[in-house]
């Protein structure tokens, strides 16, 4: 039997994955060469939602078995590693409504009191992420990229039209002197902290 690569979306028949909860968020929870499993958050963890993920996968050629833990919402994926790798396995669960993450990635995705409009965001910005990482080979990310844009604005400002003291209005200033107050002072100091052998 000839396996071939081919990555076209799958029509996707289970009602489970059409109910209007994509996407599916789920974690890695260990990969290796041919063999991957992954863990649906508690929102998605219901029997009909893991066995309609199951059959699509089961669809794929590539694909030589797919097994589900409905207790802990877990599935193992065991695949051609000759013909495919875990970006290829990424790109195929999304095809389904899976977003796979890191679990670095958890407190991103945590929708709960959220509007759809606000959920939808984060999944965006959380996909967003994940490719970063993935590109830099997890060097850097979006929460480490971002702060460094920032910086270097701040530093391009003040090349360009220096400290402006002048122009600081005086509640930035006041809530500075707070904020700086409560951190120095609520802080505690990792050198004052006794241990057991301290004490004797």
């Amino acid at each position: 039997m000839i396996i071939g690569n081919n990555f076209k979306k799958l029509p996707v028949k289970e009602e489970a994955l059409n109910n209007g909860s994509l996407p599916i968020h789920a974690y890695t929870v260990s990969k290796t060469p041919g063999r991957l499993r992954f863990r649906l958050t508690h929102k998605h963890r219901q029997p009909d939602k893991i066995e309609g993920i199951i059959r699509a996968l089961k669809e794929r050629l590539e694909i030589y078995r797919a097994r589900a833990n409905g207790d802990t919402g877990s599935i193992t994926l065991f695949y051609a590693q000759e013909h495919l790798n875990f970006g290829d396995i990424c790109a195929i669960l999304r095809d389904l409504g899976v977003m796979l993450l890191d679990v670095s990635d958890r407190e991103l995705v945590d929708t709960r009191g959220k509007s759809e409009a606000a959920a939808g965001i984060m999944s965006i910005v959380t996909d967003w992420n994940q490719r970063v990482a993935r590109a830099t080979d997890s060097t850097v990310d979006l929460r480490f990229l971002i702060p460094v844009a920032f910086g270097m604005l701040s530093v391009r400002q003040f090349i360009a039209k220096g400290l402006m003291l002048e122009a600081i209005p005086w509640y930035v200033l006041a809530w500075y002197a707070f904020d700086s107050f409560i951190k120095l002072h609520y802080t505690s100091d990792p050198h004052s902290k006794k241990t057991l052998k301290d004490i004797h």
